[in-house]
């Protein structure tokens, strides 16, 4: 059994940039048709090809002696976890996430050809100890199918990536857009290609775009993530990136960036962790799963998902208000308006603040506030379930039986869903308070006219 020793860098950490691979240019900004690439799936892929590379043929460092273990490519456990940042010891988390790479499906197309392909044919952890004991060596094994196999081993034209560099990026989207933009950091244009916002919410997301699972509006894919992917690239790796919008009439359509190789110092730190699993209990603990926690913390920053958290668990704390019934769909509407503005809890309805914004002497500041309050109530609403949305009307109507609006069509009815709505925002945050009417009156004031 062929043995060789696969290179490390110094004291087992990364500390250089040159641990460099090659990946082909048809891997970059992969169409992804089923499954969610998250940011360590992301990483631990890009380790694998780097590994593969090095390796250059399967059979290598094998634990076992078996005719399946010669068409794996063999590395430690310990250097997976080291490579792509992963400094817990949940193996239990890595073995679902490496599980997940399996699932994600890839559309590969050129002028001659049409794949579609999974991401990675097989995965394996063996310890010749025993994978119960404590003691002994665990090993990674990896097979691609045969597209990406020759995608990994043989890119025609392809562009080098540091593991160093990718090792401090803290989000999916981050690595997928420093992937994308790095490739033309060194083409003469210095700009990407044109293409629609829809198309570039799923290269960077990893999330696959449908008439099921539409993108979110462009303002707020901006905002929750090319600004902070950009921020991130912009401050630690080595390119610096900027966005182009191509717009018709006033609305954005169509997406470039711009790209500017600079001349990165190598960074006097270790890479930060790319999980921070205990940020992801406190997100399970409102009722999210694993898998959905660990998409969160892939596509947003930690800063801002602490402050949600804070955010939320300060208003199941609060005890003059009605509990939640369901602090997963809170969670997740704070998410999409950022805690700070769900804080004043009206302040991202663009129908609410057009309706503020209006010179009618006629609608006081409290009717106006109410108002955008009651829409950012049904915003939360849509959030639920349809077994929670259920409950919550049916309690609604029990409390309102003597209304002479008729109830039974639900909110599909206009009157009904204003009744509701005002009610539900009254559930939720009690009477408006003169903070909460001061903080609305401020940001009308800061509106743009």
């Amino acid at each position: 059994m062929a043995t060789r020793k696969p290179k490390a860098a110094k004291n087992g950490e990364l500390t250089s940039p040159s641990m460099e691979f090659r990946k082909t240019n048809d891997a970059i900004g992969l169409r992804v048709r089923e499954g969610k690439m998250s940011l360590l799936t992301r990483k631990v892929f890009n380790v694998m090809m780097y590994h593969a590379q090095q390796l250059k043929v399967t059979g290598v460092n094998s634990p076992i002696d078996t005719p399946a273990s010669k068409k794996y490519f063999w590395i430690r456990l310990a250097d997976l976890a080291r490579d792509a940042a992963y400094d817990s010891k949940d193996t239990e988390f890595l073995k679902a996430q490496l599980e997940e790479m399996q699932n994600i499906k890839l559309l590969m197309e050129n002028d001659r050809q049409w794949t579609s392909e999974r991401l990675v044919a097989s995965v394996t952890l063996v310890n010749p100890m025993g994978l119960k004991k404590h003691s002994g060596q665990v090993w990674f094994g990896f097979a691609f199918p045969p597209e990406v196999h020759e995608l990994v081993m043989a890119p025609g034209t392809y562009t080098r990536f540091s593991i160093f560099y990718q090792g401090l990026l803290r989000s999916g989207s981050s690595l997928a857009l420093y992937e994308i933009c790095r490739r033309y950091a060194t083409n003469p244009s210095k700009v990407t290609l044109i293409e629609t916002y829809e198309h570039w919410y799923g290269a960077l997301t990893g999330n696959p775009v449908s008439e099921d699972a539409p993108p979110p509006q462009y303002k707020y894919f901006k905002r929750d993530v090319i600004r902070p992917a950009m921020a991130e690239i912009n401050a630690l790796t080595d390119i610096q990136v900027e966005l182009i919008e191509h717009r018709v009439g006033r609305r954005v359509e169509r997406l470039q960036f711009r790209v500017e190789h600079t001349k990165q110092p190598q960074l006097g730190f270790a890479a930060p962790p790319v999980i921070d699993l205990e940020l992801m209990g406190s997100i399970m603990k409102f009722g999210l799963t694993q898998v959905d926690a660990a998409d969160v913390m892939a596509q947003h920053g930690d800063d801002k998902i602490r402050s949600a958290v804070a955010f939320v668990q300060a208003r199941i704390d609060h005890k003059s208000s009605a509990p939640l019934d369901s602090p997963a769909a809170y969670f997740r509407w704070t998410m999409k308006q950022g805690a700070d503005a769900a804080k004043n809890l009206q302040l991202k309805s663009s129908a609410a603040k057009n309706s503020v914004a209006k010179k009618d002497s006629g609608t006081t500041v409290l009717e106006k506030f109410l108002a955008a309050r009651a829409q950012d109530a049904y915003d939360l609403y849509n959030e639920l379930d349809n077994a929670d949305r259920s409950a919550i009307f049916e309690r609604f109507k029990d409390q309102n039986m003597n209304t002479a609006v008729n109830l039974d069509r639900g909110v599909e009815n206009v009157l009904a869903r204003s009744l509701f709505t005002n009610w539900y925002a009254q559930e939720l945050w009690g009477e408006p308070t003169i903070e909460a009417l001061a903080a609305f009156v401020e940001q009308f004031s800061l509106a743009p006219r």
